[in-house]
């Protein structure tokens, strides 16, 4: 074992929670030294974000050029090269990884690979891999940060074996197009990566064992993407559970229930992948969390505004320290612990944070929705404005969808956006800084907004709230 190594800050995990922190440490000319035991970026840059959305983007070019010919694009013989789309994948992902080592390397702050574990308050020890020796490395941090991210659940039944039975990060790196892939999870995770091999030839079938898909996210604009995958052919059971699959010659054979009680009844269906997506739990085991007292709940770690856990000198960031399990809460929890760590008056004070769901079309949401508005006692007014009235969508063909913009009835303040439309990703910053700035709906109407562009429904939403929509019938 070598001599320890003392730096002033410590952050375990380099996914866009742990790098972040690292990058904004080394702004503020805090010693940090950053631990990662697989690949810098996480979860999110190697198998997740970035990954997923190249793959829905190139199956989305694939769906057009299969249905251009209302525009007058006629292309024939059009085909998948799946091996050369994941090569591309593979670059999108690589230029990005690769430029995170040089951020943090350019802002002064070191990096080690290897698996971190707390042994005292202010000692970590970090095992190399196999291929590096396997040594192992102490570290003595005043300040230790815990951005060690999550992975996939995995359910009873489904263990995870790589061939038939993946998670999400399998799934992104098929080489081939599965003739049938079964879905198990209709949320966000499952339902974008579905879409995506459905646009690309699968055949797929959603087991969602609630009523609907895509939970806790507005029922209207759920119902809009339910609509699209029926159009693409993917099959969605919903009240459905999945308990079981076997192998049977060259496919794999899965048994569902549907029903309750007395309604129950065994459902079958055939599928050569199955991909797992139920959810995604924090990576708080092997830490030594429990050597040092820091407190857990279900797994994760609860933390104050300054990110600090209820050990002193030791903080939580992104999906450890919970809800919402968002890259971009994560970064911006990492630049709270970092200026927190340097001295400065810091918190996580944010009013929104803003979600997407790359489905087709498309889900942005921020603020409160209708129900949730209404629960908290505010009396509201609702505008909606459908892509179908909106010149640049008309023009994109890509007319599915709208905006809802949620007002207080009295004061006219913003209180919450919701979008389903592709662009929805695109657009949604306008409506978390009208929330974040307590903006009026007034202010979203007045601003004049560039014409055609998909914001303006943004605009057009707002006027309809306040009763003075343009381009629709005011209701």
């Amino acid at each position: 074992m070598s001599e320890p190594i003392h730096v002033q800050a410590l952050v375990i995990g380099a996914g866009p929670g742990g790098y972040v922190a690292g990058i904004r440490l080394g702004q503020l000319k805090v010693k940090t030294l950053v631990v990662e035991r697989d690949q810098p970026g996480g979860v999110c840059l190697n198998v997740g974000c970035i990954p997923s959305k190249a793959l829905i983007t190139a199956s989305k070019y694939f769906d057009k050029l299969k249905h251009g010919s209302d525009m007058g694009l006629l292309a024939d013989n059009v085909r998948v090269d799946m091996k050369k789309m994941q090569a591309w994948k593979g670059d999108v992902v690589g230029k990005l990884t690769g430029g995170v080592r040089q951020l943090l390397k350019s802002n002064g702050c070191d990096y080690l690979v290897g698996t971190a574990k707390l042994v005292g308050p202010r000692t970590v020890e970090v095992r190399g891999s196999a291929g590096d020796g396997g040594g192992t490395t102490t570290i003595q941090a005043d300040h230790i940060v815990l951005a060690t991210g999550s992975r996939p659940i995995e359910i009873p039944g489904f263990k995870f074996d790589g061939d038939r039975v993946v998670d999400s990060t399998g799934a992104l790196a098929f080489s081939e197009i599965p003739q049938r892939l079964a879905v198990i999870g209709g949320g966000y995770i499952g339902i974008e990566i579905g879409t995506l091999y459905a646009k690309l030839g699968s055949h797929v079938t959603v087991v969602e064992a609630l009523p609907a898909i895509l939970a806790g996210t507005d029922p209207e604009l759920g119902q809009v993407v339910a609509r699209k995958l029926k159009k693409l052919g993917v099959q969605v059971l919903t009240g459905a559970k999945a308990k079981s699959w076997q192998e049977k010659g060259d496919r794999a054979v899965l048994t569902l229930q549907t029903g309750e009680g007395a309604e129950a009844a065994a459902v079958t269906i055939d599928a050569d992948k199955i991909l797992v997506a139920v959810g995604r739990r924090p990576n708080s085991e092997a830490l030594g969390l429990e050597t040092v007292g820091v407190r857990m709940e279900r797994g994760f770690v609860p933390v104050d505004r300054r990110m600090c856990t209820n050990v002193p000198g030791i903080y939580a960031i992104g999906d450890l320290a919970g809800q919402p399990m968002l890259a971009h809460k994560a970064s911006r929890e990492a630049e709270v612990v970092a200026e927190v760590i340097a001295g400065h008056r810091a918190e996580m004070d944010v009013r929104c944070i803003p979600a997407v769901i790359f489905s087709d079309p498309e889900i942005s949401t921020v603020g409160l929705t209708a129900d949730e508005a209404q629960k908290l006692g505010r009396t509201i007014k609702i505008g909606k404005f459908p892509f179908a009235a909106l010149g640049r969508a008309i023009a994109n063909a890509d007319t599915d969808g709208f905006v809802k913009v949620v007002i207080d009835a009295a004061t006219h303040e913003v209180l919450g956006i919701h979008v389903v439309g592709n662009g929805a990703s695109d657009i949604i910053a306008e409506a978390a800084l009208a929330i974040e700035m307590g903006a009026l709906a007034d202010d979203l109407s007045l601003t004049i907004h560039a014409h055609p562009t998909l914001p303006e429904a943004i605009m057009e939403a707002a006027k309809a709230a306040l009763g003075e929509a343009i381009h629709i019938i005011n209701r």
